[in-house]
């Protein structure tokens, strides 16, 4: 018990599965007491119960009152430690993701389940490695979403072994085209198609959007884009549509909107359609960085009704994406997929406009 670097605890826990690996904690033995543990091993009361909760909450022993702390029988043990949901998401720690993640993770301690993270980083072998690391341990299910989901799933394999396993998993934001598993997810090709009518109401005929092609979303924001424009009469030019990948959103988006907003005025679009808040914002700087205001110059809608749609000066309209609902849905739905075994139908959400400074009629 001298290694100062670990917790107490640990040390002692690691000690006592020790003795369920070999034989001297057997079930239905009565383990020693706190003061007697504490003795042995030089630590205090606190320690020892604090070992015995996390030890009893994992399902080794179990107390009973009046009578102490026994072995729990591992039969009982496997039937009856705390079920884990594991999630994966593109990215965790910004944009719309810690509001899908803390609804999920809400929900699912409350029902009693303990939550495994990972994230891809919107990189197909890091969704591997994630899935590699959700399926090395006992899982009771998955909340995924897909990475590039308009790019295939080369990490099928793992997909079909949750299936041969009987692990429940569904599917945020998108799905992998060729798995019948449950999807929570915006109706995107709508919501492009709302937000360029509304510009299109608004008196713009001149008007960019910029989408990313290697997730469906952007694929079917596109798809609504062009839709509003062919129902509409308004024909669409081609330099006007801009779609990037994952590894060029940092650059090639701002870069093309600064090409379109040197044109001549009688040339350069009048609003932008954006592919989120997050590329909104970029593309008002490089409006700012051609000499032009919004919404005086150009109006702009983004998407997802982000924290980042009113954080600066021009309050964002953009399309509303229900974040902490869905992460609350979807592990609702995956625990009665685990506990009932629900059949679950797909959840499409209705994206609406939100109005805000930063489009101008014409």
């Amino acid at each position: 018990m001298n290694n100062r670097r670990i917790p107490k605890y640990i040390v002692l826990k690691n000690e006592l599965l020790s003795w369920f690996e070999s034989g001297r904690l057997q079930a239905g033995k009565q383990v020693p007491s706190e003061h007697e543990i504490a003795d042995q091993f030089g630590v205090s009361r606190q320690t020892v119960r604090q070992t015995f909760g996390e030890l009893e909450k994992e399902g080794w022993l179990e107390r009973i009152q009046g009578k102490g702390t026994f072995a729990r029988n591992p039969d009982r043990r496997e039937s009856e430690q705390v079920k884990t949901i594991g999630i994966i998401t593109t990215y965790i720690s910004d944009y719309i993701f810690p509001h899908i993640v803390r609804g999920a993770e809400a929900e699912l301690r409350s029902k009693g389940y303990r939550l495994l993270l990972s994230s891809t980083d919107n990189n197909k072998e890091k969704e591997m490695e994630s899935l590699q690391l959700m399926t090395s341990q006992p899982l009771s299910g998955l909340i995924i979403e897909p990475t590039k989901s308009a790019e295939g799933n080369p990490n099928l394999t793992y997909f079909l072994s949750l299936q041969e396993k009987g692990i429940p998993f569904l599917m945020i934001n998108e799905k992998y085209r060729e798995l019948e598993c449950p999807c929570l997810k915006l109706d995107d090709e709508l919501g492009g198609y709302k937000a360029t009518r509304h510009l299109i109401e608004n008196g713009h005929q001149a008007i960019a959007g910029f989408f990313k092609r290697d997730d469906l979303q952007g694929v079917n924001r596109l798809k609504g884009f062009l839709r509003a424009h062919r129902e509409a009469g308004v024909p669409v030019s081609p330099e006007r549509v801009v779609t990037y990948t994952t590894e060029q959103k940092g650059s090639l988006p701002y870069d093309q909107a600064i090409q379109l907003l040197k044109q001549p005025e009688e040339q350069r679009p009048t609003g932008f359609v954006c592919y989120n808040d997050e590329l909104a914002v970029s593309l008002a700087e490089a409006a700012g960085q051609c000499g032009l205001q919004i919404p005086q110059d150009v109006s702009m809608v983004g998407f997802d009704d982000s924290t980042l749609a009113v954080a600066s000066g021009v309050k964002l309209t953009t399309m509303t994406h229900p974040k902490t609902e869905m992460g609350i849905m979807a592990a609702r739905q995956l625990i009665s997929m685990i506990e009932f075994h629900t059949v679950i139908e797909d959840t499409v959400f209705q994206p609406e406009l939100v109005e805000r400074e930063s489009v101008k009629k014409r």
